[in-house]
């Protein structure tokens, strides 16, 4: 097929470490436009890479007839912003998770895809993983029969990253842990199980950890060194519970928590049998079988799930399939983030509608 022509709208890390690579590396894709705020991004991309033009303006990209789809790979503050005005310039979109700051410009970034009709896909990368797709399958198959909760943890010790940046700025970020750790794992819950409706959710979250900024002590920082006169008013720890009309959904999530270990795993528990997946890693499945309690890692090879994500939004620019990743259904689990912030604020259970 003729090469998809591409643009990258922000040039940080997440742009560096999946997307642009991954445009690099597939001969259906040429990127000309490297984009970002800061001029030095995007021209050591142009050097590093050896394609495209540095620019500083998305609008520039999008006032360019060649291009034809962009991904979005910058601060969740201006997703909406950049992904409406792509869409309604007819360009289709890639849009970085979480789909926005709140689930209000969610929706308006889905209306805007109803009204161009072009591609509006959001990074949620693990339905492009291979063990959560095999996870889904035994699933699907009914091999671990109905799934009566899917426990989730994605815990570290004390890790928030960038502290007093844009990850702990409200304003920036929307959110703490649970926007940009737990809607990976919120997904994957949702797309191995089917997609069922959310009817209530209750949670609390917690800011206490790194309030201090100068005092916080860590062994490590991504996104880092701390600002110490930045802005820290997100979570670090969120606690809930999701009924849905299929299996309950517990989360326990930390950027920071005071227990030293690291558990970033989901659960599956069926009435045949369960799953746990180590987050980015294999799977373990558990059941009963000939009287016996039995347990086996099934032993496949996984690709990069980015250039699969990559891969997948290139060859939908051409033949127009909708995507496990497409706005329609990353809006169930913008919902439900919403709710559970919602639930926090008033520190009471809130019914979604159906």
């Amino acid at each position: 097929m003729k090469p998809v022509t591409v643009a990258v709208i922000g040039c940080g890390s997440i742009a560096n470490l999946a997307h642009i690579p991954s445009y690099v590396k597939n001969p259906n894709a040429v990127i000309k436009y490297f984009c970002d705020i800061i001029p030095e991004r995007a021209e050591k991309a142009v050097k590093e890479y050896g394609c495209g033009i540095a620019v500083t303006d998305y609008r520039e990209v999008l006032a360019d007839p060649e291009v034809e789809a962009v991904s979005v790979c910058t601060p969740n503050n201006v997703h909406k912003e950049i992904s409406v005005a792509a869409l309604r310039a007819g360009k289709h979109v890639l849009c970085e998770k979480p789909a926005a700051r709140v689930y209000e410009e969610a929706l308006e970034m889905q209306a805007a895809q109803h009204e161009s009709g072009k591609i509006l896909n959001i990074g949620v990368v693990n339905r492009f993983n291979d063990a959560v797709n095999r996870i889904r399958e035994y699933i699907q198959s009914g091999e671990l029969g109905d799934i009566l909760q899917a426990y989730v943890s994605f815990r570290c010790h004390r890790n928030i990253p960038g502290l007093g940046g844009a990850f702990t700025t409200k304003a920036i970020a929307g959110g703490g842990v649970l926007i940009d750790w737990g809607v990976h794992f919120l997904d994957i819950v949702m797309y191995c199980c089917g997609d069922p409706t959310p009817r209530t959710v209750s949670a609390e979250t917690f800011s206490k950890l790194g309030r201090d900024i100068a005092g916080y002590t860590y062994k490590d920082m991504w996104a880092g060194p701390p600002v110490l006169d930045g802005t820290y008013d997100v979570e670090e720890m969120i606690t809930g519970m999701i009924r849905t009309n299929g299996p309950t959904i517990t989360i326990n999530g930390a950027w920071a928590q005071n227990i030293f270990e690291n558990e970033m795993y989901i659960d599956f528990i069926g009435e045949k049998a369960g799953i746990r997946l180590q987050y980015g890693g294999d799977f373990t499945v558990y059941k009963a079988e000939h009287g016996s309690l039995v347990s086996y890692k099934p032993d496949f090879k996984q690709g990069n799930h980015f250039e699969n994500e990559i891969n997948r939004f290139v060859e939908c620019v051409r033949s127009g399939e909708k995507l496990a990743s497409h706005i329609d259904t990353a809006i169930i689990t913008a919902k439900m983030m919403q709710a559970l912030y919602d639930s926090a604020d008033a520190h009471r259970e809130i019914a979604l509608e159906e």
